[in-house]
């Protein structure tokens, strides 16, 4: 039996080694918007798209820091009110009024949901519809509960047209003020940025693709090219799966250029072997990159409130599964994963303890010493207590209590409840 544990936890800490050398450095949650320079090399048009339902108690509050970005180029805000029940809209027109932006501000009253669209990705096609009247060369998709930074369009925007970006997203700061916040919070963040290392994300020949809703800058024409919303309509992780399709279609795009000019260097090597032609100057084929980039800010921040365990639970078994793409096996390995990588380590030590294998504690320890040093930098960002980083074992247990939780409601068909509705998948 010691022999088993430990093998389990020298795996545990194996596993740990190659996350922490071999993962693109997720941990370290340095990929920040509000580093750099911001200065703007050219004013695009942007349109705003929000899909709001039942949000008036945050609309004064997050639709007002919209309003008063400070960018200076043309700039509007096309709010889609999703069939409220709680005078959403207007709570939305009065909020206009109130900053003197209502010629900036556009109000849309929702259609009734069509079969095979989530409720909000409707609402920002509807958005995105009324709004491609003024022609944007961006539209920056985010959520009713985001209070935004003065100046985080700005920020956005100058990062897209410096760094040639289709896409460009930031996980705004969830709200950790009560205790079950601060425990299970940046936890969500750490296992995110394990899943979709930022550093891979914003790597062009990374395949990994990844995004936040609540704040998305998307190029127009980089948007038409994946056949628009359409193109993702029933997919719950919207913003990843739009991501996803940014970039694969970029990457799809740069590979047919390149086989293109390896046809052109072969048709023109054929022409110099031939002095009696002429050689042609190929045309320089249209750019259409697929870059993104995925980054963290200290300063926008999501108004949700998650003051509960169930509030919590709820949020993250909703799509969980869907994570997970519906498969038993991925659901078996996830749990057979959380369980050696996060679980085995404390446990190691306690049974290392007890049964006088002093191998066994050790590298238990070691194992639970480099999990709380990875997960230390998402505690500092959140400005918690450094004891939180020892709780990641427990934080872990609790998540993969929630992703069965998430199966067993899919199983049951009440998978993917989000405000009033029952996406079963």
């Amino acid at each position: 039996m010691g022999v088993i544990i430990l093998g389990l936890t020298l795996l545990s800490l194996i596993i740990w080694v190659g996350l922490l050398t071999l993962r693109g450095q997720f941990w370290r949650s340095d990929q920040l918007l509000e580093v750099g320079e911001t200065q703007l090399k050219s004013l695009p048009t942007v349109c705003a798209v929000i899909p709001a339902r039942n949000e008036a108690d945050l609309l004064p509050i997050t639709l007002r820091s919209l309003l008063l970005q400070d960018y200076p180029g043309i700039f509007n805000v096309f709010l889609v009110d999703d069939r409220s029940t709680d005078g959403t809209a207007g709570c939305a027109e009065g909020v206009a009024y109130a900053v003197n932006k209502p010629q900036q501000f556009h109000l849309i009253s929702g259609k009734s949901l069509p079969p095979g669209w989530s409720g909000k990705l409707w609402a920002v096609e509807q958005g995105i519809q009324q709004a491609q009247a003024l022609t944007p060369d961006y539209f920056f998709l985010t959520d009713a509960d985001i209070e935004h930074d003065a100046g985080n369009l700005r920020r956005l925007v100058a990062k897209a047209v410096q760094e040639d970006l289709d896409l460009v997203s930031v996980m705004v700061r969830l709200k950790c003020d009560g205790f079950w916040e601060k425990f299970l919070i940046p936890a969500f963040v750490f296992f995110f940025q394990k899943l979709y290392p930022f550093r891979w994300v914003n790597n062009p020949n990374k395949k990994t693709a990844a995004a936040a809703g609540g704040a998305i800058l998307i190029r127009t024409a980089a948007l038409e090219r994946i056949g628009g919303i359409q193109a993702i309509r029933q997919d719950l992780i919207d913003d990843c799966a739009l991501a996803q399709a940014v970039k694969q279609r970029g990457r799809e795009a740069e590979g047919q250029r390149g086989r293109g000019a390896e046809g052109q260097r072969s048709s023109k090597e054929i022409l110099v072997s031939n002095p009696q032609f002429p050689v042609p100057n190929p045309p320089t084929p249209s750019a259409s990159s697929g870059r993104i980039w995925l980054g963290l800010s200290t300063l926008t921040r999501s108004l949700r409130p998650y003051p509960s365990l169930e509030t919590i639970w709820s949020m993250i078994a909703r799509t969980a599964y869907t994570q997970l793409n519906y498969s038993p096996l991925l659901l078996l390995g996830t749990l057979v994963g959380m369980t050696l990588i996060y679980l085995v380590p404390p446990v190691s030590v306690i049974l290392g303890v007890v049964l006088g294998n002093w191998a066994i504690a050790f590298t238990g320890l070691l194992a639970w010493l480099l999990m709380s040093l990875a997960y230390s930098p998402t505690i500092r960002f959140y400005k918690c207590s450094p004891w939180f980083a020892l709780s990641l074992s427990a934080i872990a247990f609790l998540y993969t209590l929630m992703t069965l939780d998430s199966a067993i409601r899919h199983w049951q068909g009440r998978g993917g409840s989000w405000k009033g509705r029952v996406y079963p998948g």
